[in-house]
């Protein structure tokens, strides 16, 4: 009868010794989750302009990949609506901006590619390619003339991580790959113009 219940107690120490494992590799896994912020609205002569910065968006297997090769697009999607009073309210500008980054082993650099730009930035260094790539300073947002003064707007923006299309569709070879994909909440900024 002894043996029994001693086997009993280890079973059920080593039971709730498992589950209390399973359950913190879980929480750890979803603590550290992509934001954006310091979320600034501002203007210049033709533009809304945005100013913020995505804290977390580069995981471990993420930052292995790209030092290995395989290119990472940020794409930052950018929705500008009018309030309205008793309507809906209505949608002024929509935009997706995205960044590639791509690590070039023989020349040892990294280079961000933006669309809408020709020509690349490139960075000695991986920490300093993420910060470039993290860094949303002076986006164009919407044009002034396509707001009108003294009425309220609201800019809802996410980044998210497309995935990586790998060549002869090596991505289901490459599980590491899914491991990339992630995406910000929607953030909601209000501004007036």
């Amino acid at each position: 009868m002894n043996i029994v219940k001693r086997d009993l107690g280890r079973f059920i120490f080593i039971f709730l010794f498992v589950v209390s494992g399973c359950l913190g590799v879980g929480t750890q896994g979803r603590a550290v989750e992509p934001t954006i912020k310091d979320i600034l609205i501002t203007n210049n002569k033709e533009n809304v302009l945005l100013y913020a910065r995505v804290v977390n968006g580069f995981k471990t297997e993420m930052e292995s990949s790209i030092l290995a090769g395989a290119p990472a697009v940020f794409a930052l999607q950018l929705e500008v609506y009018q309030v309205r009073s008793g309507l809906w309210d209505k949608k002024i500008e929509s935009r997706e901006i995205k960044r590639t980054i791509k690590y070039d082993n023989l020349k040892k650099n990294f280079s961000i590619f933006t669309n809408g730009y020709e020509t690349p930035a490139v960075f000695p260094d991986f920490e300093s390619a993420q910060k470039a790539m993290a860094d949303l300073s002076g986006i164009p947002v919407v044009p002034l003339k396509k707001l009108v003064r003294g009425n309220n707007y609201y800019l809802m923006m996410k980044v998210k991580i497309d995935k990586v299309r790998l060549p002869l569709h090596m991505e289901y070879v490459f599980v590491f790959v899914s491991f990339w994909d992630f995406e910000t909440a929607w953030y909601k900024q209000r501004f007036s113009y």
